[in-house]
């Protein structure tokens, strides 16, 4: 059925038979409906699987998770059913019961559902994501720590023991760490994460508290308060999954931690920092599924879109990716080595850590501690008869120094600085040393950018306002009248925030000959950004206000995310 979908799918023109061929080897690689990875990859919009998967199947498309079911309808079928067969049930007409399901010609479920209902059943058709959204907000599939621990499977969670000269102490905190309980609360914090779709975990210890948090969509909330007597058990339990040093308490500790959950592999990047009153842990989750390496679904207006695609495919040359820790440029650098990457081209990275692995290309992990710098990594890359180099971040005059050289003598490097906008990304290398003319040279493209959390499609709504505030945003005078604000009102699919998602906001700025000469003479950051803008470059505010005019995103987001021109 996977094969002949995705053939109908490229028959009927709605997607292209690479586009099938990536989403069948991401399937391969991370479980699921072929379906799902489309819309997920950027290839297909949900509306139209919906449409396409009901013309297939004959039979009427629904959306479950936007509908008000009758808890009595709910409860007809068990939750452990519900999860096994992806499937909701959504309303009852006399003896006909209507279901959900994303495999409607599947007559063995629809048999079984009909035996265990003792009623007549009524198909319809819905996407994987939406069936899975129904169960989180119909069932409550995690609230049993027993529920969330039959979520991961049997060799989900690797232990190794770590030996230790503190014997007495250790053996205690090592099983309480092993305690059931303990155990339990650890996999529901990570599970937890993952449905409402984290970014970062963070567990923290204070003198008389003990708190989790969340990082969604940019913005931490505070999600339990576990006792204070788990306070070590729980940071131990994440020390022996992540192979880290429970005994070490003096010192920052890195480790990785891969678990599989529902035939998914999850990574959790772990840091244990040592404060004051215990230690602090964060986790970055890093999920493939949900990496983005299409450009056109990144937030690139279109001119930008083309100023940034000329820049990485000229044959040589450097191309600077600025912006905050937690900004997005690892993916906008992913998708530029996936637009990149061929047969015929020979592309090495030096990454710091590495979050994903892509096929095709030598990824590199440093290690500052035996040596292994970006200096050190980018000099054995020249070696290597590369044709593309990513560097991870350029941090120094000697990896600066380097990666020109590199970008001079035929190749293409990719690289990201931390700075607050495109401009003041040339005083930046010229502050570590790097001569002006190198620079000029050198340098294709910088571009700045920044995340801005998306109104929530379920709960969008128009929103009155003033024009004082528009112009004070930066509006010109002239467009306020066309501008129709939106906000989201709050709603279980945002867990009532108003925002899902997020999309970059950019400023991306090429090198004309112009801008050369600036950099020649020495001129200021807010000379070179005058000079780009009369160019046509958009600046990162101007690029919220046009996501604020589409309805993308609020007035808030727009003033947090950016600084006034």
């Amino acid at each position: 059925m996977v094969q002949k979908l995705g053939n109908f799918l490229v028959r009927e023109g709605l997607i292209s038979a690479q586009q099938l061929e990536s989403a069948l080897q991401e399937q391969k690689a991370n479980g699921g409906m072929l379906g799902s990875h489309l819309v997920k990859m950027g290839f297909l919009e949900e509306a139209e699987l919906m449409e396409f998967l009901s013309k297939q199947f004959g039979v009427p498309s629904t959306d479950p998770s936007k509908l008000d079911v009758d808890p009595e309808v709910i409860e007809m079928i068990p939750a452990n059913i519900v999860m096994k067969y992806k499937i909701v049930p959504i309303s009852l007409e006399g003896q006909t019961l209507t279901i959900a399901m994303v495999e409607p010609s599947n007559i063995f479920i629809i048999d079984d559902i009909k035996f265990l209902t003792r009623k007549n059943i009524r198909v319809t058709v819905a996407t994987e994501s939406s069936i899975k959204l129904a169960m989180d907000r119909f069932y409550d599939t995690g609230a049993t720590l027993e529920d969330v621990m039959s979520e991961f499977d049997e060799d989900g969670v690797g232990v190794d023991l770590v030996e230790s000269a503190e014997e007495a102490d250790l053996s205690e905190l090592e099983s309480a760490a092993e305690q059931a309980p303990v155990v339990k609360l650890v996999n529901l914090i990570l599970v937890d994460a993952i449905k409402k779709m984290a970014s970062d975990i963070h567990i923290e210890t204070y003198e008389k508290s003990f708190r989790v948090r969340y990082r969604i969509d940019g913005v931490l909330y505070e999600v339990m308060k576990p006792p204070m007597k788990l306070k070590n058990a729980l940071v131990s339990r994440l020390k022996i999954m992540s192979k880290l040093d429970i005994a070490e308490r003096r010192l920052p500790q890195d480790g990785r931690i891969k678990l599989k959950t529902r035939g998914k592999e999850m990574d959790f990047r772990v840091s244990v920092l040592p404060t004051l009153f215990g230690e602090k842990v964060v986790l970055r989750l890093l999920d493939k599924s949900n990496l983005q390496l299409d450009m056109t679904k990144l937030g690139f207006e279109e001119k930008q879109l083309d100023d940034f695609k000329d820049a990485i495919h000229k044959p040589f040359g450097m191309v600077l990716v600025t912006g905050p820790t937690g900004s997005g440029k690892t993916t906008t650098l992913y998708s530029a080595l996936s637009e990149l990457n061929k047969a015929t081209e020979n592309i090495s990275t030096a990454e710091d850590p590495v979050e994903f692995n892509l096929t095709g290309i030598n990824q590199v992990q440093i290690h500052d501690s035996i040596g292994l710098s970006f200096a050190a990594a980018l000099r054995s890359f020249l070696r290597q008869d590369p044709d593309i180099i990513m560097v991870g971040e350029i941090r120094d005059f000697e990896t600066a120094e380097i990666a020109i050289k590199a970008a001079l003598t035929g190749h293409m490097v990719l690289s990201t600085l931390h700075t607050n906008d495109a401009p003041s990304t040339v005083n930046r290398m010229l502050n570590m040393g790097v001569e002006p003319f190198l620079v000029s040279s050198a340098v294709n493209l910088i571009l700045a950018q920044r995340l801005a959390r998306k109104i929530c499609a379920d709960c969008n709504e128009e929103l009155e306002v003033t024009k004082e505030t528009l112009l004070d945003l930066g509006v010109p005078e002239g467009e306020v009248g066309s501008y129709i604000c939106h906000h989201g009102t709050g709603c279980p699919n945002c867990s009532q925030t108003g925002y899902k998602g997020r999309i970059a906001l950019y400023e991306v700025m090429p090198l004309y000959e112009e801008i050369k000469e600036l950099v020649l003479v020495g001129a200021s950051s807010t000379e070179i950004k005058r000079e780009a803008m009369r160019l046509g470059m958009l600046t990162l505010r101007q690029s919220g206000i046009n996501k604020l005019k589409a309805g993308i995103t609020t007035v808030e987001e727009v003033i947090r995310c950016s600084v006034k021109d």
